[in-house]
């Protein structure tokens, strides 16, 4: 079996743990960094719209001995300015050039300088236009798209788990969607129809990694309430854990070939072609996704859980839980000194100066006992705390109470009569 493998199983049966829903202000801070990055960047830079978005005209045509500045020069001198200019790989090399609106025209005129100033025939010119108001209804139905997704997910998550599963779910899609969208103003990366597409894609991905650790949190938290051996930030972060193997292989196994699309499309096609636009809106979304779904769906659910009074009283009866065994053991270590220390062992060689930190400590442990409130699942019946019942051979350091005390024949109390004709057993 291999490493990642055993590790896996070891994870599952809780033998190794990683303490994500206890870490989880650092992972708040961390995805609080970085959101503030991309809320700057989108704020300060922007994000750079195609023309399907915004409207334009797009030219397009082969050129191997072309120079950047000569492309540029002759758009300037076709009388456009602010125009985008990049270089296209394929079958030929060549430039394709975004500029604003333009009129009838203007587009001829620009096509009839590129033509003349860089030597290019104008049959191999390829012109593409897109009028302001396809751009701005092209926006607005992915705007719709994404509202529609993300209520229809909270509504499906309602249902099928429950509410405070689906806002937590909410919340890592939404810190999916901000991060994504930061990274694309931050690199300048060009947003087309291409990179909605690939946005909704990775949200359903997120969401699917999210779904898997949500199940595996309600299938370890069922019947929690009966108990008092585990706080419900302690099962979600067994089931964050029973799961990481398989996310993290999911995760790789996903990114692999979504990686290679990205490398192969921005080598071979160059700048700002489709392929390249949804490849790297589907990487950059898988991971940031993968990191959602570990560091901050579940952590988030384990805090809006342990806001409701049950699972507090939870929490303060599993903190009662591990003082009481804490408590036993140390009775338990008191016990066998002073054992021996009556026995004449070596409890008896204790100098003065630790048999007064031993009286000390057991002052202490009496306090803590008096102190503590025991477990709704570790209540005795009232018979084993009667005087004189015997202490419960299974709890490690119970103290059993001393001998029954008779009352006394005189002195003011009353004698007890055995009822007529029955004999003192011996």
């Amino acid at each position: 079996m291999s490493a990642l493998g055993q590790l896996g199983g070891r994870l599952y049966r809780g033998e190794v743990s990683f303490d994500f829903v206890g870490r989880k202000r650092l992972w708040y801070a961390i995805s609080g960094l970085i959101l503030l990055i991309s809320i700057v960047a989108v704020v300060v830079r922007g994000l750079s719209f195609s023309v399907d978005f915004k409207g334009g005209a797009v030219f397009t045509f082969p050129s191997s001995s072309t120079t950047l500045s000569q492309v540029q020069n002759a758009v300037e001198s076709g009388g456009v300015s602010g125009a985008i200019v990049q270089q296209t790989h394929g079958q030929q090399n060549g430039w394709q050039i975004q500029t604003k609106s333009l009129t009838g025209a203007q587009t001829v005129a620009l096509e009839k300088t590129l033509s003349g100033k860089l030597g290019v025939n104008s049959n191999d010119i390829s012109v593409t236009t897109v009028g302001p108001s396809w751009g701005s209804q092209i926006s607005g139905k992915a705007i719709e798209a994404l509202i529609a997704f993300l209520v229809v997910i909270v509504i499906y998550l309602s249902i099928a788990f429950e509410l405070r599963m689906a806002i937590a779910a909410f919340v890592a899609l939404l810190h999916d969607l901000v991060i994504t969208t930061g990274i694309y103003a931050l690199a300048g990366f060009q947003v087309s129809p291409a990179t909605v597409i690939g946005l909704l894609t990775i949200l359903g991905y997120s969401l699917y990694d999210t779904v898997v650790v949500f199940d595996k949190v309600r299938e370890n938290t069922a019947g929690l309430l009966g108990g008092a051996r585990t706080t419900y930030s302690q099962a979600a972060n067994l089931a964050l854990n029973q799961t990481l193997i398989r996310s993290i292989n999911t995760s790789v196994i996903a990114l692999l070939p979504v990686l290679g699309i990205l490398v192969v499309s921005t080598s071979l096609l160059g700048a700002n072609n489709e392929l390249e636009e949804l490849a790297l809106v589907l990487f950059v979304g898988m991971l940031s996704g993968t990191y959602s779904s570990i560091f901050i769906a579940t952590p988030v659910l384990a805090d809006l859980k342990e806001r409701q009074p049950q699972y507090q009283a939870l929490a303060k009866r599993v903190a009662v839980r591990a003082s009481g065994g804490r408590a036993a053991k140390k009775a338990a270590a008191k016990a066998e000194v002073a054992g021996r220390a009556r026995s004449g062992g070596t409890g008896a060689d204790l100098s003065p100066a630790q048999l007064a930190e031993d009286e000390q400590d057991q002052v202490g442990f009496a306090d803590e006992v008096e102190g503590s409130e025991p477990a709704a699942d570790e209540l005795t019946t009232t018979a084993s705390r009667a005087p004189g019942a015997p202490a419960s051979r299974g709890t490690p350091g119970a103290v059993r109470p001393g001998p029954r005390q008779q009352p006394r024949r005189g002195g003011g109390s009353t004698p007890r009569h055995r009822p007529a004709g029955k004999k003192k057993r011996r």
